[in-house]
Protein backbone atom coordinates (compact mmCIF):
# COMPACT_ATOMS: atom_id res chain seq x y z
CA UNK A 1 0.00 0.00 0.00
CA UNK A 2 1.14 3.56 -0.68
CA UNK A 3 0.28 4.42 2.94
CA UNK A 4 2.72 1.79 4.22
CA UNK A 5 5.46 3.20 1.99
CA UNK A 6 4.69 6.65 3.39
CA UNK A 7 5.16 5.30 6.92
CA UNK A 8 8.48 3.64 5.98
CA UNK A 9 9.74 6.87 4.42
CA UNK A 10 8.73 9.24 7.20
CA UNK A 11 8.61 7.44 10.55
CA UNK A 12 11.76 7.42 12.72
CA UNK A 13 13.57 4.10 13.11
CA UNK A 14 16.06 3.57 15.93
CA UNK A 15 18.90 1.26 14.92
CA UNK A 16 21.13 -0.58 17.36
CA UNK A 17 23.97 -3.05 17.12
CA UNK A 18 23.27 -6.27 19.03
CA UNK A 19 26.26 -8.31 20.29
CA UNK A 20 27.00 -11.46 18.24
CA UNK A 21 24.75 -10.33 15.40
CA UNK A 22 26.22 -9.18 12.09
CA UNK A 23 23.24 -7.04 11.05
CA UNK A 24 21.90 -3.97 12.79
CA UNK A 25 18.52 -4.39 14.53
CA UNK A 26 15.94 -1.72 13.70
CA UNK A 27 13.29 -0.56 16.15
CA UNK A 28 10.50 1.46 14.45
CA UNK A 29 8.71 4.09 16.50
CA UNK A 30 5.40 2.22 16.09
CA UNK A 31 4.95 -1.53 15.39
CA UNK A 32 4.50 -1.79 11.59
CA UNK A 33 1.98 -4.64 11.92
CA UNK A 34 -0.21 -2.54 14.22
CA UNK A 35 -0.24 0.29 11.67
CA UNK A 36 -1.01 -2.19 8.90
CA UNK A 37 -3.94 -3.56 10.90
CA UNK A 38 -5.30 -0.06 11.51
CA UNK A 39 -5.06 0.77 7.81
CA UNK A 40 -6.84 -2.45 6.83
CA UNK A 41 -9.62 -1.69 9.33
CA UNK A 42 -9.96 1.83 7.96
CA UNK A 43 -10.55 0.56 4.42
CA UNK A 44 -12.82 -2.31 5.51
CA UNK A 45 -15.07 -0.09 7.64
CA UNK A 46 -14.99 3.19 5.72
CA UNK A 47 -18.35 4.53 4.56
CA UNK A 48 -17.88 4.81 0.79
CA UNK A 49 -21.29 6.47 0.36
CA UNK A 50 -19.93 9.73 1.81
CA UNK A 51 -19.00 12.06 -1.04
CA UNK A 52 -15.41 13.22 -0.86
CA UNK A 53 -14.64 10.70 1.89
CA UNK A 54 -11.21 9.15 2.29
CA UNK A 55 -8.75 7.33 4.50
CA UNK A 56 -6.21 9.87 5.73
CA UNK A 57 -2.96 9.52 7.64
CA UNK A 58 -1.07 12.17 9.59
CA UNK A 59 2.25 12.04 11.46
CA UNK A 60 2.95 14.45 14.31
CA UNK A 61 5.86 14.79 16.74
CA UNK A 62 4.03 12.85 19.47
CA UNK A 63 1.41 10.77 17.63
CA UNK A 64 0.20 9.17 14.42
CA UNK A 65 -3.43 9.29 13.27
CA UNK A 66 -5.39 7.23 10.75
CA UNK A 67 -8.75 8.77 9.90
CA UNK A 68 -11.55 7.02 7.99
CA UNK A 69 -14.79 8.55 6.71
CA UNK A 70 -17.92 7.21 8.40
CA UNK A 71 -18.81 6.13 11.91
CA UNK A 72 -18.64 3.11 14.18
CA UNK A 73 -21.29 0.72 12.89
CA UNK A 74 -23.68 -1.90 14.34
CA UNK A 75 -23.90 -0.16 17.72
CA UNK A 76 -20.26 -0.79 18.60
CA UNK A 77 -18.37 1.67 20.79
CA UNK A 78 -14.62 2.30 20.96
CA UNK A 79 -14.45 0.35 24.24
CA UNK A 80 -16.21 -2.64 22.61
CA UNK A 81 -13.43 -2.91 20.02
CA UNK A 82 -10.86 -3.85 22.67
CA UNK A 83 -12.96 -6.78 23.88
CA UNK A 84 -13.83 -9.99 21.98
CA UNK A 85 -16.57 -9.03 19.52
CA UNK A 86 -18.22 -10.33 16.39
CA UNK A 87 -16.65 -9.26 13.11
CA UNK A 88 -19.17 -7.15 11.18
CA UNK A 89 -17.25 -5.40 8.37
CA UNK A 90 -19.19 -2.56 6.77
CA UNK A 91 -17.66 -3.60 3.43
CA UNK A 92 -17.58 -7.43 3.51
CA UNK A 93 -16.27 -7.80 -0.06
CA UNK A 94 -13.22 -5.64 0.71
CA UNK A 95 -12.72 -7.50 4.00
CA UNK A 96 -12.85 -10.85 2.20
CA UNK A 97 -10.24 -9.72 -0.35
CA UNK A 98 -7.95 -8.51 2.46
CA UNK A 99 -8.40 -11.82 4.29
CA UNK A 100 -7.56 -13.88 1.19
CA UNK A 101 -4.47 -11.75 0.53
CA UNK A 102 -3.28 -12.23 4.12
CA UNK A 103 -3.59 -8.53 4.98
CA UNK A 104 -5.96 -9.40 7.82
CA UNK A 105 -5.73 -12.75 9.58
CA UNK A 106 -8.62 -13.23 12.01
CA UNK A 107 -11.85 -11.29 11.74
CA UNK A 108 -12.96 -9.57 14.91
CA UNK A 109 -9.50 -9.40 16.54
CA UNK A 110 -7.83 -6.54 14.64
CA UNK A 111 -8.14 -3.88 17.31
CA UNK A 112 -7.26 -6.39 20.06
CA UNK A 113 -4.08 -7.37 18.16
CA UNK A 114 -3.18 -3.70 17.74
CA UNK A 115 -3.38 -3.18 21.50
CA UNK A 116 -1.29 -6.31 22.16
CA UNK A 117 1.43 -5.27 19.71
CA UNK A 118 1.60 -1.75 21.16
CA UNK A 119 1.83 -3.19 24.68
CA UNK A 120 4.73 -5.47 23.67
CA UNK A 121 6.49 -2.42 22.21
CA UNK A 122 6.05 -0.55 25.51
CA UNK A 123 3.59 1.92 23.99
CA UNK A 124 0.09 2.93 25.14
CA UNK A 125 -3.01 1.31 23.69
CA UNK A 126 -4.22 3.01 20.48
CA UNK A 127 -7.01 5.51 21.00
CA UNK A 128 -10.16 5.16 18.90
CA UNK A 129 -12.29 8.29 18.69
CA UNK A 130 -15.49 8.93 16.77
CA UNK A 131 -15.65 12.51 15.51
CA UNK A 132 -18.31 14.10 13.26
CA UNK A 133 -18.12 12.26 9.93
CA UNK A 134 -15.11 10.08 10.72
CA UNK A 135 -13.38 7.60 13.01
CA UNK A 136 -9.81 8.31 14.14
CA UNK A 137 -7.31 5.72 15.37
CA UNK A 138 -4.51 7.46 17.25
CA UNK A 139 -1.10 5.95 18.09
CA UNK A 140 0.93 7.84 20.68
CA UNK A 141 4.69 7.75 21.17
CA UNK A 142 6.22 7.65 24.63
CA UNK A 143 9.16 9.80 23.63
CA UNK A 144 9.47 13.14 21.83
CA UNK A 145 10.53 12.90 18.19
CA UNK A 146 12.39 15.98 16.95
CA UNK A 147 11.18 16.95 13.45
CA UNK A 148 13.54 16.34 10.52
CA UNK A 149 12.31 19.27 8.41
CA UNK A 150 10.79 22.59 9.47
CA UNK A 151 11.22 24.73 6.38
CA UNK A 152 14.91 23.88 6.79
CA UNK A 153 16.82 20.66 7.30
CA UNK A 154 17.99 20.11 10.87
CA UNK A 155 21.40 18.68 11.69
CA UNK A 156 21.79 15.62 13.90
CA UNK A 157 23.12 17.84 16.69
CA UNK A 158 20.14 20.19 16.47
CA UNK A 159 17.77 17.22 16.67
CA UNK A 160 19.75 15.99 19.69
CA UNK A 161 19.32 19.40 21.35
CA UNK A 162 15.55 19.24 20.82
CA UNK A 163 15.47 15.73 22.25
CA UNK A 164 17.46 16.86 25.32
CA UNK A 165 15.12 19.81 25.94
CA UNK A 166 12.09 17.55 25.61
CA UNK A 167 13.39 15.47 28.53
CA UNK A 168 14.92 18.21 30.67
CA UNK A 169 12.36 21.00 30.35
CA UNK A 170 13.53 24.59 30.88
CA UNK A 171 17.30 24.57 31.50
CA UNK A 172 20.26 26.92 31.30
CA UNK A 173 22.73 26.67 28.44
CA UNK A 174 25.41 25.14 30.66
CA UNK A 175 22.97 22.41 31.71
CA UNK A 176 22.29 21.40 28.10
CA UNK A 177 25.90 20.52 27.25
CA UNK A 178 26.13 17.47 29.58
CA UNK A 179 22.88 16.11 28.09
CA UNK A 180 24.35 15.89 24.58
CA UNK A 181 26.09 12.72 23.42
CA UNK A 182 27.88 14.68 20.71
CA UNK A 183 30.83 16.67 22.04
CA UNK A 184 29.82 20.29 21.46
CA UNK A 185 31.49 23.62 22.16
CA UNK A 186 29.41 26.20 24.01
CA UNK A 187 29.71 28.64 21.11
CA UNK A 188 28.34 26.04 18.66
CA UNK A 189 25.48 25.26 21.06
CA UNK A 190 24.58 28.95 21.22
CA UNK A 191 24.44 29.16 17.41
CA UNK A 192 22.28 26.05 17.20
CA UNK A 193 19.88 27.39 19.82
CA UNK A 194 19.60 30.72 17.99
CA UNK A 195 18.83 28.84 14.77
CA UNK A 196 16.20 26.67 16.45
CA UNK A 197 14.68 29.79 18.01
CA UNK A 198 14.38 31.42 14.57
CA UNK A 199 12.54 28.30 13.42
CA UNK A 200 10.23 28.71 16.46
CA UNK A 201 11.18 25.29 17.83
CA UNK A 202 12.72 26.54 21.08
CA UNK A 203 12.02 29.46 23.39
CA UNK A 204 14.23 31.39 25.76
CA UNK A 205 13.22 33.19 28.95
CA UNK A 206 15.57 35.36 30.96
CA UNK A 207 18.87 37.03 30.13
CA UNK A 208 22.57 36.23 29.98
CA UNK A 209 23.65 33.27 32.13
CA UNK A 210 20.25 33.09 33.81
CA UNK A 211 18.39 32.46 30.55
CA UNK A 212 16.51 29.18 30.35
CA UNK A 213 15.86 27.30 27.13
CA UNK A 214 12.92 25.00 26.45
CA UNK A 215 10.86 23.64 23.57
CA UNK A 216 8.49 26.24 22.16
CA UNK A 217 5.49 23.98 22.81
CA UNK A 218 6.56 23.53 26.46
CA UNK A 219 6.89 27.28 26.90
CA UNK A 220 3.30 27.74 25.69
Amino acid sequence: MRAERFFRDHLPVAGRVVPNLFEREDDPLYPPQALREALANAFCHRDYSIGGGSVGIAIYDDRLEICSSGSLHFGLTAADLYKPHESLPWNPIIADVFYRRGIIETWGRGTIKMAEMMDRAGLPQPEIEEIPGAVVVRFRATRYQPPTRVGHDLTDRQREILDALASAGAVRLGEILPLLKTKTAERALREDLKHLRRLKLVACKGHARGARWSLERQAK
